[in-house]
């Protein structure tokens, strides 16, 4: 089994409904997200994936949201952006251009702060 991981840092806003705290009220996080991806075969030039379309991938899907009011766009109008919620969004959002490259994504990590993140993992894929 082989791993492979990106990391993208993106700022954006948002407000959790129904928290009781200072975290209902609209404020902003600098985050940074880390995709792990796994698979068991290297392509004919000894890689996984190239971390350049990994990282593409990556910045794709962060780039929507960048310095962007997440409460007002999909799926979070409906959705609550929490760390957690976040972190499958990115899973979701990715999964489908990994397994382009023959790769599957094992975790999406999702820090608020230095000190703060939430991880997701695929249930098609184990620990």
């Amino acid at each position: 089994m082989f791993e492979i991981s990106a990391e993208y840092s993106f700022a954006a806003g948002h407000a959790l409904r129904g928290y009781k705290g200072k975290c209902e009220n609209v404020h902003g996080h600098n985050y940074k997200v880390r995709v792990i991806v796994a698979g068991e075969q290297l392509n004919s030039i000894g890689l996984l994936m190239d971390f350049v379309d990994l990282r593409a991938a990556l910045k794709s899907t962060a780039e929507r949201l960048d310095h962007r009011f997440m409460n007002d766009l999909e799926p979070f109008d409906i959705l609550n952006p929490s760390a957690e919620n976040l972190a499958k969004y990115f899973c979701d959002s990715l999964e489908p251009q990994l397994q382009q490259h023959g790769a599957r994504l094992r975790a999406v990590t999702v820090w608020e702060t230095d000190t703060t993140s939430a991880t997701y993992f695929p249930h098609s894929h184990s620990r």
